[in-house]
């Protein structure tokens, strides 16, 4: 069987069907990473693009 570091806390997890929260080794470790990207404590860095623009700045013609 195959075990992973649990990116939470680092303790080897099983990662198979047998383990409901891999690649976590528990619940809290899945519950404590969810949280984590629930309050935005990680981000993926992006350059600002069109997309990010509000609507009205969009319009070549509101120009």
């Amino acid at each position: 069987m195959k075990k992973v570091a649990c990116p939470t806390c680092g303790t080897l997890a099983l990662f198979s069907q047998a383990n409901p929260w891999r690649p976590f080794c528990t619940e809290r470790c899945r519950l404590i990473d969810l949280g984590a990207w629930a309050t935005e404590s990680y981000a993926i860095p992006a350059k600002p693009g069109e997309d990010d623009l509000p609507e009205n700045d969009s319009d070549p013609e509101s120009r």
